[in-house]
């Protein structure tokens, strides 16, 4: 197989970027971007905050503890999700196919550009470009792969713009922490560690079989890629504006009680979407279609979230303002839309430190076994109805 040229880039600190190119007085200003009040956490911080400790997803009792000289704002969603269009506009412009990871995070397949201009030299004039026309800091990395790619730009930030020749990638990757490995999570890495493994070296080294028998067919994945293979396509970026699901019943009801209980179960379905997607939404609609087959709709705008408990507060809202005529109902649905990238599973911006936890646990159950194999118990009963009779609608 040919030699692919995989570019990677990253905006270094995006939110805190975007806060100081609006603000030039936060310049230089340590700067934590996240939830307000002694159970809020950091959705982003910046590098000088970094020095004493301070990381994503941090409680920021915890963060301020280590950095007290901190200034902490709420973040703006809105300006953010702007700033991310507009790199992307500068890169759709110039790239021949690119994929767009996150709210800050791309790739671009560069392949055959080395025949009439030189990949990494492109890259990085589309890389000085995206800084003199957006005002935001981007780091680059390039191989002949996404994940030797990813971890190049990680590992080089900020305002890095680095390659790995092909053929280096065993021997870049070899001395890392396995942490630095897309794929490897938390709860992989001590796994990992109880077995030895701290380095990508150890890793590539272990046999095919014993990953597999001790993590099924990621453990292939993670050998693949400690050993500097993956054969994962940059995909074509396209804007997917919403997802939704509906559900029509055997028999039109009047009880409010199963209605609302499988709203629920709606809800549990599209937020774990939203978050195996990592999207976030600022956009809540409810459908109802009524016996003789009258259909009403309403929508709320909301600080863009993916977070069960605010979606369900906003769900249930809509539906006791829109179920108003006490019909029998045949169809009830949920929608939601303006959909942005973000990294964070869920909103960081509003959710406590408890909250975090408690989805990521409920996430990596969902991914691991099965959406389904945990539910509010509410749902228990009308969960078969959503699995069964309802469909996932991407547009």
């Amino acid at each position: 197989m040919e030699n692919r040229s995989i570019v990677h880039m990253d905006l270094d600190t995006f939110f805190v970027s975007v806060e100081r190119k609006l603000h030039p007085e936060l310049r230089k200003v340590p700067l934590i971007v996240g939830g307000q009040g002694g159970r809020g956490v950091v959705a982003a911080c910046s590098y000088e905050t970094r020095l004493f400790g301070v990381h994503s997803a941090m409680p920021m009792r915890m963060a301020l503890q280590l950095c007290p000289d901190a200034k902490v704002i709420s973040g703006d969603m809105e300006a953010y999700s702007k700033h991310s269009h507009l790199v992307t506009d500068v890169i759709k412009d110039a790239a021949p196919a690119f994929e767009k990871a996150s709210i800050d995070e791309f790739y671009i397949d560069a392949s055959g550009l080395d025949k009439f201009f030189g990949a990494f030299k492109w890259a990085g004039e589309l890389q000085q470009r995206i800084v003199k026309e957006t005002g935001l800091p981007i780091s680059m990395g390039m191989s002949v792969n996404k994940t030797v790619s990813k971890i190049t730009t990680g590992e080089f930030k900020p305002r890095a713009s680095k390659n790995i020749p092909p053929g280096t990638e065993r021997d870049f990757l070899a001395p890392l922490k396995i942490e630095k490995m897309p794929g490897i999570g938390q709860q992989t890495a001590v796994m990992l560690h109880d077995m030895g493994v701290r380095d990508i070296k150890t890793l590539r080294d272990m046999p095919r079989k014993f990953l597999t028998s001790a993590f099924g067919k990621h453990g292939i994945t993670m050998w693949n890629k400690a050993n500097g293979i993956d054969h994962t396509p940059v995909v074509q970026y396209s804007e997917q504006k919403s997802i939704s699901t509906e559900s029509t019943f055997q028999e039109d009801t009047i009880d409010t009680k199963k209605l609302k209980s499988l709203l629920i179960a709606m809800v549990e379905k599209v937020a774990f979407q939203l978050r195996e997607e990592k999207k976030l939404t600022s956009c809540v609609t409810v459908k109802i279609r009524y016996s003789n087959f009258d259909t009403e709709t309403k929508q709320v705008a909301i600080p863009y979230s993916s977070s069960d408990h605010i979606l369900l507060k906003v769900v249930t809202e809509l539906f006791d303002k829109l179920y108003s005529r006490r019909m029998l109902l045949r169809l009830v649905g949920v929608r939601l839309s303006n959909l942005v990238h973000g990294t964070h599973q869920i909103s960081l911006f509003d959710d406590t430190e408890e909250d975090i936890n408690l989805y990521e646990r409920i996430d990596h159950i969902k991914h691991r076994f099965g959406s389904d194999k945990i539910m509010r118990a509410v749902t228990l009963d009308v969960s078969r109805r959503v699995k069964m009779n309802s469909n996932l609608f991407k547009g």
